[in-house]
């Protein structure tokens, strides 16, 4: 098998798979896939810039993952970058960084390219499964931004908006630099009509409401999952195919927006990197759910990183 690297830097992780992969076959066989929260978008809806602190939070993580795909070996490595460094001013600093230390120019891909993915990654292995209809809408929420896709064996149609849960929080529960902890109802009402615009957005190049079978991606959602496993901690096998109904949801949504910073982060399973966006991403995921008349969420581990190791193909 040839060994490839696949890096997905994101506004609020940046993660890599090293796997075997058959080019033959498409068979794709983990060796190491792993997460770091570094909050790469941090400030950058309100200044259109990457923080210094935030650059060298996400050097940090380059180095590590460097040393580790050396050790194992990975023949081809491809990094992607997508909504920070997308929208960024300096992502010129970001690229040069990342070049001195992966020796791989990062490839700052649109949120159609991150859509198309994301799709391959998410649904390749539900197809010719029984009880996941066709269409399928993967929907992939980000730090920074949303990726709707629609599509069977391919994509049919597909968009990315701007309503991550860190833009959303950072953009609507962020008071003089504290985060409004736990949010008031007009904060609420912020991020939902922000939410409601986007979806719009989406629906006039995406049909939304031909939504067979809904997958949801990224860490809300996996972590929304968790919470209604009710897991002790994280468990990926438990979670992947996981299906989590709306009313659920609904509950999760309610109970995170209502709770403090502390009461979150006693949570099991709750990365805490995602203490203080969990709720924004949750409230998304909802809207979307409940837009598109979903009865549940098939939740996928495998993603954009998926998607991008195939294509190492």
């Amino acid at each position: 098998m040839k060994r490839v690297a696949a890096i997905d830097c994101g506004t609020n992780s940046i993660r890599l798979l090293v796997a075997g992969l058959d080019p033959a076959t498409g068979e794709l066989k983990d060796l190491d896939r792993r997460m770091t929260i570094v909050r790469l978008g941090q400030g950058v809806d309100r200044t259109g810039r990457l923080a210094p602190e935030a650059l060298e939070r996400t050097f940090a993580a380059c180095r590590e993952y460097a040393a580790i795909i050396e050790e194992l070996g990975a023949e081809t490595v491809r990094f992607v970058a997508t909504s920070a460094s997308r929208d960024a001013e300096n992502r010129d600093d970001f690229v040069r960084g990342v070049v001195d230390i992966l020796g791989v120019e990062p490839e700052v891909i649109t949120g159609d390219q991150e859509a198309e993915f994301s799709f391959t990654g998410a649904t390749r292995e539900l197809t010719g499964r029984s009880g996941h209809a066709k269409p399928y809408l993967v929907v992939d929420i980000g730090g920074g931004s949303t990726e709707f896709v629609l599509g069977e064996g391919g994509v049919r149609a597909a968009r990315s908006v701007d309503i991550g849960c860190v833009r959303m929080t950072e953009r609507h529960l962020v008071r003089d630099g504290e985060i409004i902890d736990p949010p008031g109802a007009e904060q609420i009402r912020a991020i939902e009509a922000d939410i409601d615009r986007a979806l719009d957005e989406a629906a006039a190049t995406v049909p939304l409401d031909e939504t067979a079978t809904l997958v949801g991606l990224a860490g809300s959602v996996t972590t929304v999952a968790a919470i209604a496993l009710e897991l002790r901690e994280y468990d990926s096998a438990a979670i992947h195919h996981s299906r989590i109904p709306l009313a659920k949801v609904r509950e999760i949504t309610e109970r995170l927006l209502t709770a403090t910073h502390e009461q979150r982060a006693t949570i099991p399973a709750m990365h805490p990197g995602r203490v203080d966006v969990i709720g924004a991403g949750a409230l998304v995921l909802r809207s979307v759910m409940e837009r598109v008349g979903a009865a549940e969420v098939v939740v996928s581990e495998h993603d954009i990183l998926d998607g991008i190791a195939w294509s190492c193909a």
